[in-house]
């Protein structure tokens, strides 16, 4: 099997096939974000990187059997600035063209929650009603995503994880908030209440994580309130912990932020045949 990814940043499709594994001869990946390319190539050196989506020449691929992709949602999300296929957004019609051209056996599209008259025109587009499902069955994170597939999918149990199972009672001071970055956070259109060891799930990660107020996703221990650690994260996500440790923490906030639950996504590929 040939598998051809888009938009997968650091290869959570490929974690998927591994955790589950199914068996693929070449893995190719169209990703443009350095830092998340050496992510892959750290944990997947025989990954074939393509460079960006809009350059890529589908003439010179094999037989694709499986393609994969989370187009960039930064138009669709109601955090984003509302441009829908106007702004960064639009780069989901490159996939449509490469669909059309590798003709896969199997295929998937990750995106957002979004506008009814934008997932009308995916929806269209791609010939399958999205099915909507939510990272929360499988993780401590509550983070709903619409899914066009032709890939059979039942709906994951719920694992009832919550916060209490992913934070370290212990982390490093450099994790906490100042008293200026508490009031960021609370000025800030992101601003959220802080999670506790009681509250069930953590609200979306996004990839604004890196920043300060960032995306409102704080946790509460009794010491104060605190950013998730990177390797929190990589288990809100459920990515292998240590994943992405070659990079800094910035880039592994970012880069998880836009990154794809990944029981979520095996949950989807363990009924490929």
């Amino acid at each position: 099997m040939n598998v051809l990814s888009l938009f997968d940043g650091m290869s959570c499709g490929q974690i998927a096939l591994n955790k589950l594994g199914i068996e693929y001869d070449r893995y190719f990946a169209c990703e443009i974000d350095k830092f998340a390319m050496q992510v892959t190539q750290h944990n997947y050196p025989l990954t074939e990187q393509l460079g960006s989506v809009t350059d890529l020449d589908t003439s010179e691929l094999p037989k694709i059997d499986l393609l994969i992709g989370g187009s960039p949602c930064q138009s669709f999300s109601n955090l984003g600035n509302g441009k829908g296929f106007d702004g960064k957004s639009s780069l989901f019609w490159e996939y449509v063209r490469i669909l059309k051209e590798t003709k896969p056996k199997y295929f998937l599209l990750e995106n957002v929650v979004m506008k009814k008259e934008w997932q009308a025109i995916i929806t269209e587009a791609m010939g399958v009603e999205p099915i909507k499902m939510n990272s929360r069955n499988v993780s401590a994170q509550n983070r709903p995503r619409l899914f066009w597939t032709n890939i059979p999918i039942t709906q994951p149990e719920d694992l009832k994880i919550f916060v209490k199972d992913i934070v370290d009672t212990e982390v490093e001071d450099k994790y906490y908030l100042s008293d200026l970055a508490i009031a960021k956070v609370q000025r800030s259109k992101f601003g959220r209440e802080y999670a506790t060891l009681d509250t069930e799930k953590v609200r979306t990660l996004t990839a604004g994580y890196y920043k300060i107020p960032g995306d409102g996703v704080y946790f509460q221990d009794h010491k104060g309130k605190r950013r998730y650690t990177p390797t929190e994260c990589e288990r809100l996500q459920t990515v292998p912990e240590g994943y992405t440790e070659i990079c800094s923490n910035s880039q592994r906030w970012k880069m998880l932020g836009n990154g794809w639950t990944v029981d979520l996504i095996a949950n989807i590929f363990k009924n490929i045949n």
